[in-house]
């Protein structure tokens, strides 16, 4: 039997946990006068307020927590959370209704990016730093951060970080998982902190800086300026965030691994050569092809190269330019960049590349198989045996994943049809949702908002967010009748 009280339990503390982030956002807006303290205090009350009571009244609750629970707490919590970080934008007035601050909230804390507001620089200052922590803290997984806090009340967190961590791996870098958490979110921490004094130091102002890095290491997206990166032309700001970029699409143990100067692991691994090497790869053709179409030096070529591609293949959504204004063979193959995604074990959403790797590895060896049928060829990654179990898995996945892209194209194909472009701005806004990205392609590139969708593709394209940042089977598993029945 499912314990619900538990599950209510847990939800109660995430809500809590929101409350007190919230709070973080009070420095400046009193700095900066900006008059929306009294929405953050208020909506941080509500959190802590809700949360203590749904905690108290089922704090006595039997702590052992299994796989549906886990599953439970994971889809309900990002639910629950999603509905609650909405209230600072509901209480402030800055979004017209309740669908506009709820698609904002999900799109922050899905680290997707995609953005309802027209003017941003004209948001007040809390408010907005609440918009940049939002991606911050679903970056990692805030499910995972509570995981380093559970065992002090008393609640296991195997399941909860099985449920959460994004990406087919099995890496533990510790083999408690509590102490997993709080290593990942030590090196989140401190990356985010280096980032933002390089970029103070590099001329943004400390809240530019702050917002920034915690955008760019959540490879979430939303920027405190309207043109986002493109705000800043400048080689000693734009360069820093690429690389910083790029690690937010690293898998979170190899990150470990360097920093303790393990190089062989991370040298072993199958994912980061491949990601490395693709990133190069078209670093390389996409600053070739600027250069060629453009009336611009080499180093700025490759300087808009390196950040666009970097940008989409991880999943954070910033911009310096608009790709889709260079040529069409590059507006198709920054399409096609919103299905890569980073590394499992990172920041980044998408379908990640170990699943790529795995389903060309298995594709090619498929041709050998069919020549020796009754040989034994299995798919090796970072020198193990991939198990048929999980095979099985990244290939449903896939399918899965191909699936809620082709329906959720058709339906927003409809919902669009007043658009310019709507058979592009169709396929572009469910796939950038889908794989958490944030610009897309059509009426919804790189210099657009989301403002003009209608209201139930906006509530369309909230479901694939959520969906996509939960791995698809986290959502979906909820909706079987193998996942209630209890036995």
């Amino acid at each position: 039997m499912i314990n619900f009280r538990a599950v209510i339990n847990v939800i109660g503390v995430l809500i809590m946990l929101l409350g007190a982030f919230m709070l973080t956002a009070i420095p400046f807006s009193l700095y900066y006068h900006s008059e929306d303290s009294s929405p953050i205090i208020s909506s941080s009350f509500c959190c802590i307020l809700i949360g203590l009571i749904l905690w108290w009244f089922n704090k006595d609750s039997e702590k052992n927590i299994g796989k549906r629970e886990g599953y439970l707490i994971v889809a309900l919590g990002w639910v629950a959370v999603s509905l609650f970080s909405t209230l600072p934008y509901l209480f402030s007035g800055f979004f017209p209704g309740f669908t506009d601050a709820f698609f904002e909230s999900v799109s922050g804390l899905t680290t997707t990016g995609a953005s309802v507001l027209k003017d941003i620089e004209a948001v007040p200052k809390g408010i907005l730093f609440w918009r940049s922590l939002s991606q911050w803290i679903g970056g990692m997984g805030i499910i995972v951060l509570t995981v380093a806090i559970f065992p002090l009340l008393g609640i296991g967190g195997v399941e909860l970080f099985v449920a959460e961590a994004p990406g087919p791996t099995s890496d533990k870098i510790h083999p408690r998982i509590k102490e997993t958490a709080k290593r990942l979110w030590l090196i989140y921490v401190g990356l985010t902190a280096v980032l933002t004094i390089i970029l103070t130091i590099d001329g943004m102002t400390f809240y530019d800086a702050i917002n920034h890095a915690l955008a760019t290491m959540a490879t979430g997206g939303f920027s405190t300026k309207n043109a986002s990166i493109a705000f800043y032309d400048s080689a000693a700001i734009q360069y820093p965030i690429t690389f910083f970029m790029f690690l937010g699409g690293i898998n979170y143990t190899i990150i470990y691994y360097s920093l303790t100067g393990n190089f062989k692991k991370v040298w072993r691994s199958d994912e980061f050569k491949t990601y490395l090497g693709l990133t190069l790869l078209l670093i390389l053709i996409v600053s070739m092809s600027i250069y060629q179409v453009s009336d611009t030096s080499f180093e700025k070529a490759f300087r808009t190269a390196a950040f666009q591609v970097i940008s989409m293949i991880t999943t954070t959504g910033f911009v310096v330019a608009d790709y889709t204004a260079w040529a069409p063979a590059l507006t198709i193959l920054f399409f096609l960049l919103l299905f890569i995604g980073g590394s499992a074990g990172s920041t980044s959403g998408g379908i990640k590349i170990i699943r790529h790797l795995v389903f060309v590895k298995n594709s090619l060896l498929e041709f050998k198989r069919l020549l020796h049928p009754k040989a034994i060829i299995r798919i090796k990654i970072d020198n193990q045996i991939v198990a048929p179990r999980i095979l099985t898995h990244i290939l449903v996945f896939l399918l899965l994943y191909l699936i809620l892209f082709v329906i959720g194209s058709l339906i927003m194909t409809i919902i669009l049809s007043d658009c310019d472009q709507p058979l592009l701005t169709a396929i572009g806004a469910v796939a950038t949702s889908l794989g958490n990205v944030g610009p897309a392609i059509g009426d919804l590139g790189p210099l657009d908002n989301f403002a003009t969708v209608p209201v139930i593709g906006k509530w369309l394209l909230i479901l694939l967010m959520l969906l996509g940042r939960l791995e698809l089977f986290t959502i979906l598993i909820l909706f079987t009748p193998y996942f209630w029945k209890m036995n």
